[in-house]
């Protein structure tokens, strides 16, 4: 099921799922109650932890193989208890002990009428609260296919359910993810916009730098002094990593919409967005690119975080 959130212009779609989930099992079968749950929080890769009766032959293997099956990450935990509906208690007539009771009980009247004693009539309730007449039978436990089917079923059904859940929580996450790509790219054309402001300042502090140079007694070498600014012009351009910034904002959001598990694809593309961000800062050489440059690296922290939780 593919969970969607559409914004204020009905464009927004995602199909992310969270790797934090939970759903309940629950179910019968003849006389056989199991309950339990699902849940999970994020992790590096699957990983299935079973609590399960170990009885019922077959019923963890199946199990697990269901789930992986169905998910790709996230530390997932799942807790089934297994017992007999209490409803139907196990209990029935011992016909030979109830054939050996009745046997004594006529020797003992006839004794009684030998000896001219008179007894009192025993009711069936009477008799049955002998000893052995009435017995609590075992539960069975045989291993039959037809209760690990019945789990299973459950099961599946309950997955349904729970991922449902992770859906909806991924769509969540998929929004603010989308909301703070937003704020990057902003932060992206302010950038572009202070390294103009500052160009035209560090072009008119080199410029009277030169100036001053060359107005001195011992004229320096222009082609070396043309190569030493050369060399600071590239130091200090951010053009490419501008550029890179809005590319990864574009690659972030096919990422947002694709289905299947894309959680490590965002985590990797953040390492890029933290490197464009820390590669700015370091070149930013005006306080306004600084400033901008430092609240890009904590959004993008920000999103890293969320990242964390996505399949």
């Amino acid at each position: 099921m593919v969970s969607d959130v559409s914004g204020t212009d009905g464009q927004i779609s995602f199909s992310l799922r969270s790797m934090t989930g939970f759903a309940s099992i629950d179910g019968t079968h003849e006389g056989w109650r199991f309950s339990g749950d699902i849940r999970s929080v994020n992790g590096r890769g699957l990983d299935l932890r079973l609590r399960v009766p170990d009885w019922i032959d077959g019923l963890e293997p199946a199990i697990r193989k269901v789930l992986q099956s169905k998910l790709a990450r996230g530390s997932v935990t799942l807790n089934l208890r297994v017992s007999r509906d209490e409803t139907q208690p196990e209990i029935g007539l011992n016909a030979g002990q109830l054939e050996a009771t009745l046997a004594i009980l006529s020797e003992i009247e006839f004794a009684a009428q030998n000896k001219g004693l008179s007894l009192a009539s025993l009711t069936a309730a009477d008799v049955a609260t002998m000893r052995g007449v009435i017995e609590t039978r075992e539960a069975d436990t045989e291993q039959t296919p037809e209760l690990r089917d019945a789990i299973l079923a459950a099961v599946s059904a309950s997955l349904t359910s729970f991922d449902d859940d992770r859906a909806r929580e991924g769509a969540a996450l998929a929004k603010v993810m989308d909301d703070q790509l937003e704020q990057i790219l902003d932060m992206t054309e302010r950038s572009s916009q202070a390294v103009g402001s500052r160009a035209d300042a560090q072009r008119a502090t080199l410029e009277r730098g030169l100036s001053r140079l060359l107005e001195a007694t011992e004229v320096p070498d222009e082609a070396r002094l043309l190569q030493e600014l050369a060399m600071i012009a590239v130091k200090t351009d951010v053009t490419e990593e501008i550029d890179r910034l809005k590319a990864h904002v574009d690659a972030a959001r096919v990422l947002l919409d694709q289905e299947g598990a894309v959680g490590r694809k965002l985590d990797f593309l953040m390492q890029e967005f933290n490197r464009e961000a820390n590669t700015l800062c370091s070149k930013a050489q005006s306080n306004e690119l600084t400033t901008i440059g430092l609240e890009l690296k904590a959004v993008i922290d920000q999103m890293r975080e969320q990242v964390q939780n996505i399949e």
